[in-house]
């Protein structure tokens, strides 16, 4: 495995009596496609939170490109891009009223070398939306625009959380093929999925939550073993145990 751009180690969470995260532990390795795959409820959402430093960790600690995500400043966040679940009217900051190209515009004048505004669009199959707002765009769209607003300021490592949810089989294809892109380019992606399809095709490593605790990690290979189950057979058995 090369070098490690991200690594959690024994972090518990709890928001009042509900418990999130119980000792997880797992990393993701520089460069490469990580999936961490979980039920709903399993915590991948939390351990993004404590990632991006949105979140604290109770106990235990992250770090993330060297640093521990709750102490950095601009520098750190210009080179990470994050894509979080799109709820309610915005994502990543958007304004309702805000139009697509006008958002990607002002996100790109943000970073020393952004991405090609116009580019991007045509590559996410959004020219044809770029003038409308993000309250009257479909959820797809929305969902398109959010990872444009990740990815425009060129960054070194990304998270993405449930990034093909909404999409069309078309749109994600062609999601799938800018990640694989990305990670040609040495960008490091960290993605959780429900879709095994995904994880199967993307990662280089996959990690596999449930209740809050890592209980699997490994290539997709490794964790099919020798019988060469499928990811999602894996996925069941290991999910399906009792605690």
């Amino acid at each position: 495995m090369s070098s490690v751009a991200v690594e959690v180690r024994d972090v518990h969470k709890a928001y009042g009596d509900t418990r999130a995260l119980a000792g997880l532990s797992w990393q993701a390795p520089e460069g490469a496609i990580t999936a961490v795959l979980g039920r709903n409820g399993a915590g991948k959402t939390t351990a993004v939170g404590l990632c991006t430093g949105r979140l604290r960790p109770d106990q235990g600690s992250v770090t993330v490109l060297g640093a521990d995500p709750r102490q950095t400043g601009a520098a750190w966040r210009a080179r990470v891009g994050v894509m979080p679940q799109i709820a309610g009217s915005g994502a990543a900051g958007v304004y309702p009223s805000a139009r697509v190209r006008e958002a990607l515009a002002l996100f790109s004048a943000f970073a020393a070398q952004p991405l090609p505004v116009d580019s991007l669009l045509e590559r996410l199959d959004l020219t044809g939306v770029a003038g409308k707002p993000w309250r009257r765009l479909s959820g797809g769209e929305q969902q398109r625009v959010s990872l444009a607003l990740t990815l425009v300021g060129r960054p070194e490592l990304v998270f993405l959380d449930e990034p093909s949810a909404g999409l069309d089989l078309h749109a994600r294809l062609s999601m799938w093929e800018l990640l694989e892109e990305l990670r040609a380019s040495g960008v490091t992606v960290v993605l959780t999925t429900h879709t095994m399809e995904e994880a199967e095709r993307l990662a280089d490593h996959v990690v596999v939550i449930d209740r809050g605790r890592t209980v699997a990690a490994g290539t997709v290979a490794e964790l099919a073993g020798n019988d060469r189950r499928s990811l999602q057979d894996v996925f069941l058995e290991l999910t399906s145990r009792p605690t």
